[in-house]
């Protein structure tokens, strides 16, 4: 019996499993896939987190990662919203950084259990028993980090699985004629595209779009034809890239509704606990930060032989609380963001407001980052 199962080694996992295990706690991570991979993701990573990462021994120089410090938001139309970005971020691929986390994890101690597909997790007085293929694992907590959609939000009938999502999202790595301190978000109908530079001489593109427009022209292809490349900047890039993914990672029915951090004592983290409108570019961001407010809160109510019903209640509530402090208007704020953009001539406007009004455009991107945490 471990101390904690992980079910999930993205980033949320990954970062649970090296904290809760420097605090002297056993851990399992299991993971359906095997390192390194891809992630249907944007790849953007404010620097907000820098000081934590610091504190982890986590150098970004080894890593190449892209220093990124102006923003663009376009239209269909062409209009086009140029803004520097006072905090910034950096453009760094899933399949390496989520590779070089597990690397680091397994030299500091935290076992795996990779391409293992998790099939029920169920929760007793005494804890959770979690079944996986021709197996039964047991432990006092589970944490639940298994990404944007998962069967098992469909086991433990979590209310958003149940609301159908029109989104679906794609993403390639591309070479491409750009700058490479410049994040793009691409408007057009029925959703938009971030691009932005990684590691090496690699570019993220990765776009979110409407499943009727995809029934409508049959095929991915038709659909960045018929719908994404209205936008001339992406045309563009759709035009002129290399792009080097066999095929591009794809996800369907992503939800933005508001998800809960406690689900019958199972801890989500990460997106498994609430996904921010990708409009946003930060949700690999707050998957870091909520592992970090998650471990904190583990470590101080949980003693392994000493864990029992009171304790587990504070646990749930303290995160819970923290969670919404921390996430709750960020969510709230990347969900009205989103009903601007999306429409062509909704777009358009919004733009122009934003073009006349800097201020405005400023606090609406400050909303959308956090404050600097170690």
């Amino acid at each position: 019996m471990n101390d904690v199962i992980i079910v999930g080694g993205g980033l949320a996992g990954l970062f649970n499993a090296i904290l809760l295990n420097r605090a002297g706690l056993s851990v399992t991570v299991i993971e359906r896939k095997t390192y390194p991979f891809h992630r249907v993701c944007g790849e953007y990573i404010s620097n907000e987190v820098i000081p934590f990462l610091s504190s982890l021994d986590i150098d970004l120089n080894k890593l190449d990662v892209a220093r990124i410090n102006r923003l663009e938001v376009t239209s269909a139309s062409g209009i086009k919203l140029s803004k520097k970005l006072d905090l910034g971020g950096f453009g760094l691929s899933r399949y390496t950084f989520d590779h070089y986390l597990y690397k680091k994890a397994v030299a500091e101690g935290v076992q795996f259990m990779l391409d293992t597909r998790v099939e029920d997790i169920r929760f007793n007085s005494d804890g959770f028993e979690v079944s996986i293929p021709r197996n039964t694992l047991q432990s006092p907590l589970v944490i639940g980090s298994f990404g944007k959609r998962s069967n098992l939000d469909q086991k433990l009938k979590r209310d958003f699985f149940y609301k159908r999502s029109p989104y679906l999202a794609v993403k390639f790595h591309i070479r491409a004629d750009f700058p490479n301190d410049l994040i793009q978000l691409n408007n057009y109908k029925g959703g938009y595209c971030g691009v932005s530079k990684i590691e090496a001489d690699r570019y993220c593109m990765c776009y979110m779009a409407h499943r009727d427009d995809l029934r409508k022209y049959g095929t991915l292809a038709e659909l960045e034809k018929n719908i994404i490349c209205q936008n001339p900047y992406l045309k563009k890039l759709f035009d002129t890239a290399e792009f080097l993914l066999d095929k591009p990672e794809v996800i369907n029915e992503i939800s933005f509704e508001k998800k809960s951090p406690v689900e019958n004592h199972l801890l989500m983290s990460g997106d498994t606990a609430g996904m921010i409108a990708p409009l946003c570019g930060n949700g690999m961001t707050m998957a870091i930060h909520s592992a970090k407010i998650l471990s904190e809160n583990i470590v101080r109510y949980y003693k392994p032989g000493q864990f029992n019903t009171e304790k587990r209640a504070l646990l749930e509530q303290a995160y819970a609380d923290e969670w919404e402090h921390h996430f709750a208007r960020r969510l709230w704020t990347g969900r009205q963001l989103q009903k601007m953009f999306g429409h062509n001539v909704v777009t358009s406007a919004s733009l122009r407001v934003l073009k006349a009004l800097p201020p405005l455009a400023d606090f609406l991107i400050s909303k959308t980052h956090g404050q600097p945490f170690s």
